[in-house]
């Protein structure tokens, strides 16, 4: 497919401006001007509609392809919330307006969904009250991160050290380093747990926090974690849970009641609202009863006379950590999607993720290598070792998928898998979706036997072939050169 500079034709335009019918207007300065008009291609107004629509036609999404990318939940988005969304009450309403209509008299709608929207998080978690600013979730991390310093600061303790399982997400360690503290990394079991002998060698009262993923990075829950956390609390450190994982406990596990004390939650994962390339996210953090007079500033009350305001008086706060109240279109989508479902509906969400996950591997087991062999919840884990020994790896394997109209699992990690294929289909995939995935996945197992070359040459179907990875991320062509 041509580049669009590439289609330029001289003397073409898609839309001309006609003459100024302003009385007096005069030309721009001179200084203002352009010493040589800009290289933009000339194209009709046809031209260009084709172009990006037929460009955006390569892209995957989850709106044209199955999207099983474990740990970032890439789930189907319901198009009400997007509708929702775009209502011009609150679209349209400038970010300082509840700071500057009173008290936010003018923006009680809003005002509303922020403040609606963290009691049914807190609901859902067992957490005492929300954050909702944080825009991302590391930015959630680095928030609890600076909630678990304050705490510590606060009550007098000297503490130095947060501790993270060797197979967390990377953020988990790069937040608590952000926020000063030095990580402790525990391995994992043969069994697939943490390795509690080695985490009680590490507890001492100079531990500020565990940080767990749970379910963690393997798709599995770990049946110590009422006794991890009572460890830690013993010795006056914090819990925190990484939500990142939480689809898979919607309404039949709550965070807080197995010892977290601080949660963050990825709406744009659990909640189903579009994400990937960056943004858009949101990251709300949760806290128990003990931490809630450090959470950040504004917070969104509601008065006695039943108007929504925003409250600045917690002396002990950490102070603003995002402009304005966070994303609000992420939470409002959110908060739309948790209305929808109701209680029923995410419970039974939760459990269509885990089924569905766990069909996925039943299914492929005989195919590809389990590192660990054991119910798994919303994603499973499993390792490219066996095809490996042919030549055939993780990335040989999501290239060949991308030939077949699927995007590719997470690969590489978790990092203490070798050769890692973490594949999380969601709730939102049929059956006969997944079907297909997995007879693609059983078909790549055969061949990887029986003609290991067709596999490593792949992707061939699409606009582009198989490239030199590493010569394009140390030496990137970014630019058109006429």
């Amino acid at each position: 497919m041509k580049l669009i500079f590439e289609k330029h034709k001289d003397g073409r335009k898609g839309f001309s401006y006609g003459l100024s019918d302003v009385s007096g207007a005069k030309p721009l300065a001179r200084k203002y001007c352009r010493a040589s008009k800009a290289s933009l291609p000339a194209l009709s107004e046809l031209d260009v509609v084709r172009h990006y629509t037929n460009l955006s036609r390569l892209n995957f999404s989850v709106d044209t392809n199955f999207y099983p990318l474990g740990s970032c939940t890439m789930k189907y988005n319901p198009k009400f919330t997007e509708r929702i969304v775009n209502f011009e009450g609150f679209s349209q309403l400038h970010p300082l307006l509840p700071q500057l209509s009173g008290g936010g008299i003018l923006a009680q709608g809003s005002l509303e969904v922020l403040f609606k929207t963290e009691k049914l998080l807190c609901e859902i978690t067992a957490m005492s009250a929300f954050t909702m600013q944080p825009l991302a979730g590391a930015h959630g991390e680095l928030t609890g991160a600076m909630l678990i310093a304050a705490y510590h600061k606060d009550k007098g303790a000297r503490r130095k050290y947060v501790i993270v399982p060797d197979s967390s997400h990377g953020t988990n360690p790069a937040s608590a380093a952000l926020a000063g503290y030095e990580v402790k990394v525990i391995p994992t079991g043969a069994d697939g747990y943490m390795d509690l002998t080695e985490y009680k060698k590490q507890l001492n009262n100079e531990v500020a926090a565990v940080m767990l993923t749970c379910p963690d990075t393997l798709g599995i829950f770990n049946p110590h974690i009422k006794e991890i956390a009572d460890m830690a609390h013993k010795v006056g450190a914090l819990m925190y849970y990484d939500g990142a994982n939480l689809n898979a406990m919607l309404g039949i596990c709550r965070p807080g009641d197995i010892g977290f004390d601080l949660v963050h939650l990825n709406l744009h994962k659990t909640f189903a609202t579009p994400h990937g390339g960056g943004g858009p996210g949101a990251g709300p953090v949760g806290v128990s009863e003990k931490l809630v007079e450090y959470l950040p500033i504004s917070r969104v009350v509601k008065r006695n006379d039943g108007i929504y305001a925003l409250d600045y008086n917690y002396r002990k706060s950490i102070g603003y950590i995002a402009p304005f109240y966070g994303n609000f279109g992420v939470i409002l989508k959110a908060y739309a999607y948790m209305l929808a479902l109701g209680k029923e509906g995410l419970i039974q969400a939760a459990e269509i993720a885990v089924l569905n996950a766990n069909y996925c591997q039943a299914r492929l087991k005989d195919y590809y290598e389990l590192p660990f062999n054991k119910n798994c919840m919303h994603e499973c884990v499993f390792s490219a070792s066996r095809q490996a020994k042919n030549g055939v790896h993780a990335i040989d394997i999501a290239k060949y998928l991308i030939d077949k109209g699927f995007h590719p699992p997470t690969i590489y990690f978790p990092l203490i898998v070798k050769e890692a294929l973490m594949i999380e289909p969601t709730e939102t995939e049929s059956k006969e979706s997944i079907d297909a995935f997995i007879d693609t996945m059983i078909e790549i197992a055969r061949y990887a036997i029986e003609d290991p070359a067709l596999i490593k040459q792949a992707p061939i179907n699409m606009p582009i072939k198989r490239l030199d990875e590493v010569r394009a991320a140390r030496h990137p062509d970014l630019c058109w050169k006429p």
